[in-house]
């Protein structure tokens, strides 16, 4: 180690500070000697009973302490903003920034010379990255792991996947109440997130591809106690990180964000982690746009079998090989960045050459791929100038390119009020427009993207349809679901300006989403347009109204861009 700990401006001083520093850390039972020159390790939890996914996350943190301790460690753990998924509202995508704002002021504020991110469900995982890439001190993620599959009547189900289909079944009357609250049972039987590809799980397969996480990472249960060894030995190897001062910007270059970009097309992944990649890469000063996601992810096949686009979930995903597999598919396709750098100290290619398949049904070879050339794909046009995002892998191939006829809800109030109106003008080949639910217009950017379809619809057998929003979807849901319209209606956006009737023109291959109006119109509609009124005028969520960027940018804070590493504060004797 070439320069003192970080941790020794508290801890070495032999002064009235050192004193109290090390005097009131003493009551937890701590002997002197850990004060010596022992690297502080802060394990960052974002355990909550409010979160159910990450309930287990006590124990990981454990598992943690006791690899920290073993490798001449001194751990501390610290809560931060929890944010679960299915329990906040209106969305937890408002509050990833906040979040994000409370990790880095935690790790900056306090004696760490490195830090663990414990993390599960959807938005911890960003807004753990996003603060620790803000302040830069060693790190590793340990994410918490998917949840046991689902089990109704003899057959595997996913959350959310299941949950959005039997939804729908039930509107439809092809399933009775009893039996959608038996699924419900038989849905969440173990501890961890969500089971299917969705967002939790495609961030935890980034965590791993990036290098910030050990191998094996993504996949491994929850409730499998090869995840409490890799917590234990993310303990040791953090310590070593801070010996060897690999900080996360080391990890995280631009390697490792391209690696991320095909890793999140082979395994099918989630739309949300394009805007937590933009954000990410933002508080790093990584060059990286859309434009850097769609050409990384031209070419790259869908390896993995998974619901939301595929039969299979995580725990299948595991015992195939996990993402290492995934990893050496892409290398010996030339599409990894070989060379990236990982937390345990080798190469990405060197952790991943001898990973061996050991089902080709879920992890499917290069050569007879899942779903080829499915990564996803950024769209452009004058309903989008700052583009927009759809999933191929998730999508019907027949609606990848259509022209169909807009039928427009203003927010998603009007969208629950008139969907299932019998009267409604649609069709199945109409384009369905959700307006005012992007970062400013929910606020939040909420997972409303993936719109149900209308009852009536429903009953004729349509199960997709173009959808096009300034929102997101879950991770979990599928279909021709054109998502991150940017910029958003909330601020005048092209997609403000549509109207019932109106032509829409989607062309995956080409790349463009287009609004068939004349300009002149458009311009005479533009002209007559008028911002809606702040959802709030006072704390958080106002500062967040004033502030947010648009989804193109990775709706992270405009004052949060870019690192300020982790100087010492203030002296307070």
């Amino acid at each position: 180690m070439s320069k003192p700990l970080r941790s020794q401006a508290w801890f070495g001083r032999q002064d009235k500070m050192g004193f109290y520093y090390r005097s009131f850390l003493k009551n937890h039972g701590t002997p002197q000697d850990m004060f010596e020159g022992k690297p502080v390790i802060g394990i960052c939890n974002t355990w909550s009973e409010l979160t159910p996914c990450n309930q287990h996350f006590r124990d990981l943190a454990r598992h943690v302490r006791e690899g920290v301790l073993e490798a001449g460690g001194y751990p501390l753990e610290f809560p931060v903003s929890s944010l679960g998924e299915v329990t906040m509202r209106p969305t937890a995508m408002l509050y990833r920034n906040l979040a994000a704002m409370d990790v880095e002021e935690a790790l900056r504020a306090h004696p760490l010379d490195g830090c663990v991110l414990l993390m599960g469900c959807d938005k911890t995982t960003p807004a753990l990255v996003m603060g620790a890439a803000s302040v830069d001190l060693p790190t590793i993620g340990v994410s918490g792991g998917p949840q046991l599959r689902g089990d109704y009547q003899g057959q595997s189900i996913g959350s959310g996947t299941t949950i959005i289909s039997m939804s729908e079944q039930l509107r439809a009357g092809e399933v009775t109440l009893e039996e959608f609250h038996a699924a419900e049972q038989g849905m969440n039987r173990s501890a961890g997130s969500c089971m299917t590809m969705g967002t939790a799980s495609t961030m935890a397969s980034l965590v791993e591809a990036m290098g910030l996480g050990l191998p094996l990472n993504a996949a491994l249960p929850a409730a499998d106690a090869r995840r409490a060894q890799l917590a234990r030995l993310s303990g040791r190897r953090v310590v070593e990180m801070v010996r060897e001062e690999l900080t996360i910007s080391k990890l995280l270059g631009p390697a490792a964000f391209a690696n991320a970009v095909r890793t999140l097309g082979a395994i099918g992944g989630s739309t949300n982690a394009v805007v937590h990649l933009l954000a990410i890469a933002r508080r790093l000063g990584v060059p990286f746009t859309l434009d850097d996601l769609d050409r990384l992810g031209q070419g790259v096949h869908c390896l993995v079998d998974l619901m939301p686009a595929g039969r299979f979930l995580m725990e299948d995903f595991c015992y195939a090989g996990g993402l290492p597999v995934v990893l050496k598919r892409l290398g010996e396709a030339g599409l990894l960045e070989r060379d990236a750098p990982t937390a345990n100290g080798r190469t990405v290619w060197e952790n991943v050459r001898d990973a061996r398949c050991w089902n080709d049904a879920v992890i499917t070879p290069w050569e007879a791929p899942f779903k080829p050339d499915a990564g996803m794909a950024v769209l452009r046009g004058n309903l989008c100038p700052d583009g927009a995002v759809i999933k191929p892998s998730a999508a019907s191939p027949r609606l990848m390119r259509h022209t169909g006829r807009a039928v427009v809800f203003e927010t998603i109030e009007d969208l629950h009020a008139r969907k299932d109106d019998p009267d409604l003008d649609i069709d199945a080949d109409c384009v369905m427009v959700l307006k005012h639910c992007g970062p400013k217009g929910y606020p939040g950017m909420a997972e409303v993207g993936n719109m149900p379809i209308p009852h009536k619809l429903l009953k004729q057998g349509v199960r997709d349809m173009i959808r096009i929003s300034d929102a997101r979807m879950s991770g979990t849901a599928y279909g021709t679901v054109v998502l991150h319209v940017a910029p958003e209606a909330a601020v005048g956006g092209p997609l403000a300006l549509v109207r019932d009737g109106d032509m829409i023109t989607l062309d995956v291959a080409a790349r463009r989403l287009s609004l068939d109006v004349p300009e002149a119109e458009l311009a005479a509609r533009r002209a007559a347009w008028a911002p809606p009124a702040p959802h709030a005028t006072r704390g958080y969520v106002r500062m967040y109204l004033d502030h947010v960027q648009q989804a193109d940018q990775g709706a992270d804070l405009d004052f949060l861009a870019g690192s300020s590493g982790a100087p010492m504060p203030r002296d307070n004797h």
